[in-house]
């Protein structure tokens, strides 16, 4: 990563990401390892709880070749259980604290949580990963402002809970771009540009509307932000192939492989040894 100086001339554009004092440089498209501090996480192999348990997750990503790593305390799944603010704080801060202090590594928090958000850039973390776009706790975006943070917005219909009972588009990119333009205008109007966008596979939609989205993903490139593509062992792979999370490593490799050729600039995984071959093969 770049080493930003003060009195360089900084143009947000959809390649680069300011994380602090330095750019981040999305040219070549970066992996990030998923690291989940949760009981429930729908991939059993990523579920982290002791202290040795996250250094080793973190540090078998680094060695090879994640360039961020996200930690999570709440699991996002369709049906998962509700986790108070009190115990989110409890699950992640440790771990914050933690990394920082074994890791030089860029370090986002998947949190739809304004308080949970603010302790934690407070801790070191250096993105915001908010899956809500903070519709769930709009004091999100005041406390992004303050902070000036790197910012992926994230469309979703619905929270969670609910997120799989209503999966009906007219016109499933025009709602997600307008949905995701108007965000990043009031982000820009707050002072926030280090924007990444995140369609929300597996967020309020169906199967064929993830493939859907997938196949004409370039097309939010007219946003001019660099695109997010979460797909790791989700359940578009492993429902369409009918086999289990545990069993979709190849499917998240060829999907990513698909996200990579139609724009995708990061690959946010579990798996980050395979998504690295991804971009290095298609890097020709």
């Amino acid at each position: 990563m770049q080493k930003l100086n003060v009195e360089d001339t900084y143009f947000h554009s959809n390649n680069l990401i300011r994380v602090k004092d330095k750019l981040l440089d999305l040219s070549t498209p970066k992996v990030m390892g998923i690291v989940n501090c949760t009981p429930d996480s729908f991939y059993s192999s990523s579920r982290k709880n002791t202290e040795m348990e996250i250094l080793k997750q973190v540090e078998k990503h680094l060695n090879e070749g994640a360039d961020l790593i996200d930690l999570g305390g709440y699991s996002s799944r369709p049906g998962a259980k509700e986790v108070s603010e009190k115990e989110e704080i409890a699950r992640v801060l440790p771990m914050i604290q933690l990394i920082k202090s074994h890791f030089e590594t860029i370090l986002s928090l998947d949190t739809f949580r304004a308080e949970v958000a603010r302790q934690g850039l407070e801790n070191g973390v250096d993105i915001i990963n908010d899956i809500s776009a903070w519709e769930i706790d709009n004091e999100l975006l005041d406390v992004v402002a303050k902070y000036q943070c790197p910012y992926i917005l994230m469309h979703m219909k619905g929270v969670p809970s609910n997120m799989q009972s209503n999966t009906s588009y007219t016109n499933i990119y025009n709602e997600i771009i307008h949905f995701l333009s108007e965000k990043i205008s009031i982000l820009q109007q707050k002072g926030v540009n280090d924007i990444i966008i995140d369609p929300g596979f597996g967020f309020g939609k169906s199967i064929d509307q993830n493939f859907e989205l997938l196949r004409y993903l370039s097309a939010l490139k007219i946003l001019n932000k660099p695109i997010l593509a979460g797909i790791s062992r989700k359940s578009m792979i492993y429902k369409k192939l009918k086999i289990t999370p545990e069993e979709s490593l190849n499917g998240t490799t060829v999907l990513n492989t698909i996200a990579i050729n139609n724009g995708a600039s990061i690959l946010r995984v579990h798996d980050v040894k395979e998504a690295k071959e991804c971009i290095q093969l298609t890097s020709f």
